[in-house]
């Protein structure tokens, strides 16, 4: 049964007489508490709080002075006291606790401004489970909870940025807080512990290898509100969880217009994608529309494999994104800007590079400093109606899989190595996925089709216009490679590649028919090679 309230009134106004002061990130506390002071509000507050708050000549109580208890259990214990949560929870305007208030001697708090033990940034890091424990802050989230509940009365104050909109309004309203400004920031309050509370319980998850625990909570920290979403009717928010995988969202973006939502989404794809080649091996660039490779190339250089995965589809191309896994030239960024391009991200790009790139102001360049880990652990979240779809980052890498031959024609070396590229990128290809490759570069990629022979015949006819559009007489996918994201249900879509001129296969298999496949491939002179993992994506 629910809790029923009681019928008190709640102020438009709210004195703020007294504020207690308990932060971890104290950029801008002595300036915030000494703006409060001026205006004759008594300060209280803990441990580093109050000794930075004292070093800076201001008058303020140890909250040992209120509670009457002595900080204990090596600060594990000071705020979780009745003192200070009946001073936050009273219903000012009710006579039952104005008495209990009186009769056991607590004054009210009307403002609490706390931040939070840092704990998404130091498991980020790499702590061990005793420092991820230890840094689960309790008297923090228990302190905002209850000044957010009882916002009717007491001001939450959680992120710095907002000491000066505090201090703002009770200017404005002489000395006293107004209702917007509280559930404004009640709202912010709540928030914020609920992804600190999601935070904590997916890492305690993640250390206990509990792949699928009995609640499952997602939050993230709004980094910008878009103008829209998909489409122009949608509203969007682009947050981040705090994940220190290098990518769009821990990018510095040097120029251009603000990313658009659609922008985001498909720049994650182009550098996760990009992530794949290692930096120290080749050279490697993917371009991007729609969350889909129209091009990917690995060379010598970044200007080859540029052009390279352009020739595959320059008509889709345009106003694509495009992604390197290593630092920006000059050189590159010369072709780069030849064409309408959206986003560039890499991770990193030299001076003249982005001299380049300026030249094109609506041009968003973003440097992330590294690449992400194709193999790293994650979680990967999609909404479906009514709840949430939870699965562990696909982080299957070909190099790691025990390929097997399973024709008469084991597959060249030239061959093997295009198959092993080609299987790379179907990874990160909409299923249902077929590219073409040859010597380091797609040369077709069908995507998202309802059936797998329809994405063989759609990559081969892309790779004719390609082929035309490069003045080419001989059909880019003779002497190619085909993957698959996964196996061939039937040989037809097998036998569409041999057609458009594959040589060597790569797939999963696992199909009941593998034989018959297999049989086809033989047939048609095909070496084939099985992965035994699959890439859905969807």
């Amino acid at each position: 049964m629910a809790i029923t309230s009681k019928a008190v009134p709640v102020p438009e106004f709210v004195p703020v007489k007294r504020a207690l002061l308990s932060v971890f990130d104290k950029a801008g506390l002595v300036e915030f508490a000494k703006a409060l002071s001026d205006r004759g509000v008594e300060l209280v507050s803990t441990g580093g709080s109050y000794k930075a708050l004292k070093d800076a000549g201001l008058t303020v109580l140890d909250i040992s002075e209120v509670t009457n208890f002595p900080e204990i259990m090596d600060g594990r214990v000071k705020t979780l006291h009745p003192m200070v949560h009946g001073g936050l929870l009273s219903i000012r305007d009710d006579v039952d606790h104005q008495k209990a208030m009186a009769d056991h001697g607590i004054t009210g708090i009307d403002l609490f401004c706390g931040n939070l033990y840092p704990f998404e940034d130091v498991v980020a890091k790499g702590a061990d489970y005793a420092t991820g424990i230890e840094n689960i802050d309790i008297g923090g989230p228990a302190m905002t909870r209850a000044a957010a509940k009882n916002h009717a009365y007491v001001t939450v104050v959680t992120d710095p940025a907002d000491y000066d909109e505090v201090i703002g309004e009770l200017d404005a309203n002489g000395g006293k807080a107004p209702i917007a400004l509280r559930k404004k920031l009640a709202l912010k309050a709540f928030a914020r512990t609920a992804a600190y509370d999601a935070a904590v319980s997916n890492w305690l998850a993640d250390q206990l290898n509990e792949e699928a625990p009995a609640h499952r909570a997602v939050g993230g920290a709004l980094a910008e509100v878009m103008r829209y979403g998909e489409n122009p009717h949608q509203s969007a928010g682009f947050y981040v969880t705090g994940e220190k995988r290098p990518g769009v969202a821990t990018a510095r973006q040097l120029q251009g217009k603000t990313l658009s939502y659609n922008n985001i989404n498909d720049t994650d794809a182009a550098f996760e994608l990009v992530s794949e080649f290692d930096p120290s091996r080749t050279s490697a660039v993917a371009i991007i529309k729609h969350a889909n490779p129209c091009g990917v190339a690995e060379a010598a250089t970044l200007r080859e494999a540029y052009e390279l995965a352009l020739r595959c589809d320059p008509v889709s191309a345009f106003g694509g994104i495009v992604a390197l896994n290593q630092k920006l030239d000059a050189q590159t960024a010369e072709e780069i800007v030849k064409v309408f391009t959206e986003v560039i991200i890499a991770p990193e790009a030299d001076e003249a590079a982005q001299e380049i790139i300026a030249a094109k102001k609506n041009l968003r360049l973003l440097l992330t400093g590294g690449l992400a880990d194709p193999r790293a652990k994650g979680l990967a979240v999609k909404s479906v109606a009514g709840g949430l779809l939870v699965q562990s980052r696909d982080n299957g890498v070909v190099d790691d899989l025990d390929l097997k031959v399973v024709t008469k024609r084991a597959p060249s070396a030239q061959e093997l190595a295009d198959l092993k590229f080609a299987f790379r990128v179907a990874k990160h290809v909409k299923s249902n996925a077929i590219v073409y490759a040859k010597d380091g570069a797609t040369v077709g990629v069908g995507a998202g089709q309802m059936s797998r022979v329809d994405s063989a015949r759609i990559a081969a006819r892309k790779a004719l216009d390609a082929t035309e559009a490069a003045g080419l007489s001989v059909p880019l996918t003779k002497g190619c490679v085909v993957a698959s994201d996964a196996f061939f249900p039937f040989a037809d879509g097998l036998l569409s590649a041999a057609e458009a001129g594959a040589t060597a296969v790569i797939q999963p298999g696992g199909s009941m028919r593998d034989e018959d496949v297999i049989a086809a491939a033989d047939e048609a002179g095909l070496a084939m090679v099985l992965t035994g993992m699959r890439h859905f994506r969807h």
